[in-house]
């Protein structure tokens, strides 16, 4: 009997602002790929990554646990980990043909993490000896000059920024989609299949096609770079804003142009990238049951308040995109815009629902299939989030539509309403209109604090920690395997 399960397409971008989709009313940065998937199916916008950077948003995702469960509250790399239960990991077990293709960001960079077979784009990442990426691999044996593939100079967290050197299909964004092609044409037909397609921009570097780039560097109507009433909070790193790789640095206005351009280009780039592969997917006749996700781990600050980069709380590193485009076969209404707030987490539950595979006890997010039906009854209030930044820990709390943060080492709180406000322009925190407010979002964040007892609350008040950072939960170490391991310099891997 033919298996007629739904086949599983999660799609992810890297460093992915929430507010860079077309369809979430970005003025300019053209998504019309996304915007027909989220046409099909559901956007959400307000959707969050706990955990603003690579790392533990990835373990978020792959594991479907929260940063305490999971044990990892800042960007913590280069420690293996074994967790009882991954997305890929219960797809394999129920008999899904599961592939990842390009970014996966884990350590050692050949684990597998539940899937059958990986193929890697892991920018210019060595940290196990004798790594070399299937990307670099294949750009070595197809380029046509004696060009390397970062030629252009700019680091792969500078705010710098410039078209891209290379001819555009050999581009790490063409790669991916190409291989996630070939496995659409190469897959066991007989089986369901998982494809995690997984683009490595539009993280920096900022380096689209001379294309993308052109397309809007040329505009005069990019939105104008926002900044905050409370932005001299982080002036005491502007001795460091010389950096090509600061977390804070105020740019030039035409630097800050550029670096826009670029971004906005390299999302677009990758949506062009993204059409080309569904193009093949409907080629091969697989819509009609096909289920769709699209999802980044974090955004990027993009110069907001003098900020880059990410592990920040505020909208430009914290909101992501967040789309579902179920298959035709199901049956679920398209069209929609749905208000709950959701998280990173909740993506491993949903393609498991979708799936029908029984969803592990370790996994706290839920599946947000139940409100593409309608029921929100129950459904979660405000996600927690949370991270070590460049001013130690900070922590927020937000349904989308009001938010508070608490820069716990400098005793600092913000209130913004993001509804009038969706650039965070004003900090409320001391306004008295807005004191009941802030009451009720400090209580929440109390009750998130207090359960772990790390001396961060009393029950009452918040208390800012004195001692080592914190970067992990108890809960870190029953995952770790062995030892972590140094820094391997690429010029030794």
């Amino acid at each position: 009997m033919a298996d007629t399960r739904p086949n599983l397409i999660l799609i992810m971008t890297d460093q992915h602002r929430g507010d860079c989709l077309g369809c979430d009313g970005h003025p300019v940065c053209e998504t019309p790929n996304l915007d027909e998937l989220a046409r099909r199916g559901a956007r959400f916008p307000h959707a969050y990554t706990a955990m603003p950077s690579c790392i533990p948003a990835r373990t978020s995702l792959f594991t479907g646990m929260s940063q305490w469960s999971h044990g990892q509250l800042s960007m913590v790399g280069r420690i293996e980990r074994e967790y009882p239960h991954t997305l890929a990991g219960e797809l394999s077990a129920a008999g899904y043909q599961t592939r990842a293709v390009g970014k996966m960001h884990v350590f050692p960079q050949r684990k597998l993490w539940g899937f059958h077979h990986v193929l890697l784009d892991e920018s210019s990442r060595r940290e196990t000896p004798g790594f070399i990426s299937d990307y670099h691999r294949w750009f070595e044996a197809n380029k046509e000059g004696s060009y390397g593939y970062r030629d252009h100079g700019i680091d792969w967290n500078s705010w710098m920024a410039r078209p891209s050197h290379l001819p555009e299909h050999l581009h790490a964004t063409n790669w991916t989609a190409m291989e996630g092609i070939n496995f659409i044409e190469t897959r066991d037909p007989t089986k369901p299949f998982f494809l995690f397609l997984s683009f490595c921009r539009p993280h920096s570097p900022y380096d689209p096609p001379q294309h993308y780039f052109d397309r809007y560097d040329r505009r005069d109507d990019l939105p104008e770079v926002p900044v905050g009433d409370w932005a001299d909070i982080y002036a005491h790193l502007e001795d460091t804003e010389d950096s090509v790789n600061a977390h804070r640095a105020r740019r030039s206005p035409i630097e800050a142009h550029r670096a826009r351009a670029a971004y906005y280009g390299s999302v677009t780039h990758i949506d062009a990238q993204i059409g080309h592969f569904l193009y093949h997917v409907r080629a091969w006749d697989l819509d009609e049951n096909t289920f769709i996700m699209f999802v980044s781990d974090h955004g990027d600050m993009l110069g907001d308040h003098h900020l880059w980069r990410k592990t920040l709380p505020y909208e430009g590193s914290a909101r992501i995109p967040f789309i579902v485009c179920p298959a035709p076969a199901m049956e679920l209404e398209g069209r929609q815009a749905i208000e709950q707030v959701v998280e990173i987490q909740d993506v491993m539950p949903t393609l498991l629902d979708a799936a029908g595979v029984p969803i592990p006890e370790t996994v706290d997010g839920r599946s947000v299939l139940a409100l593409l039906r309608g029921d929100i009854a129950g459904w979660r209030d405000y996600v927690h989030g949370e991270h070590t930044t460049p001013v130690g820990e900070m922590y927020y709390v937000t349904d989308g539509h009001e938010k508070l943060v608490w820069l716990a080492r400098q005793d600092r709180l913000l209130f913004f309403s993001l509804d009038e406000d969706p650039h965070e322009e004003r900090d409320r925190a001391s306004d008295p209109a807005c004191a009941e407010r802030v009451k009720l979002w400090k209580q929440r964040l109390i009750g998130e604090l207090l359960p772990r007892d790390m001396g961060l609350t009393d029950g009452n008040e918040l208390i800012p920690p004195t001692g080592p950072t914190i970067r992990f939960s108890p809960n870190h170490d029953k995952y770790v395997v062995g030892q972590p391991q140094p820094r391997v310099p690429p010029w030794r891997a």
